[in-house]
């Protein structure tokens, strides 16, 4: 059956299509965080980033890319918050990727994406290096 996403691509649940490829699709979120809020997703299910091919993440980014100013401009925002929750743990409440464009107006009272990470850790400057040389080894 797959995901909720799966079933939206597969046409067995509407949803209000705002562009479609071959490799990736775009819908207006049905619970938006407000007026415009764009999911994009790839059309195949992956449920974490790091499971995306590398040509349908840049097939991905190159739309994401494309209709950020898009929907910016259609709702008369003022900015965008676009983000990926990527795994349960960061909220993620469907398994497979998609990228939330949520138009941002002056004074919706939303606050940066620093504010989704409640308490901020103490890290001493050892703690850091040793964060950053572990993924800079890695990368």
């Amino acid at each position: 059956m797959g995901t909720i996403f799966s079933q939206i691509v597969d046409g067995d649940i509407p949803a209000r299509i705002v562009y479609e490829d071959e490799t990736t699709v775009a819908f207006l979120d049905a619970n938006p965080l407000a007026p415009g809020h764009t999911l994009v997703i790839p059309k195949e299910e992956y449920e974490q980033l790091n499971d995306v091919p590398d040509d349908v993440a840049s097939d991905l980014y190159a739309v994401i890319h494309e209709l950020v100013p898009i929907v910016e401009d259609s709702v008369d925002a003022d900015a965008s918050t676009v983000a990926f929750n990527n795994g349960e743990a960061a909220g993620q409440e469907v398994p497979h990727v998609h990228c939330h464009i949520v138009p941002r107006f002056e004074g919706d009272g939303g606050g940066p994406i620093h504010a989704v990470a409640g308490d901020r850790p103490d890290l001493s400057d050892g703690e850091l290096d040793e964060i950053a040389e572990t993924i800079e080894s890695r990368a």
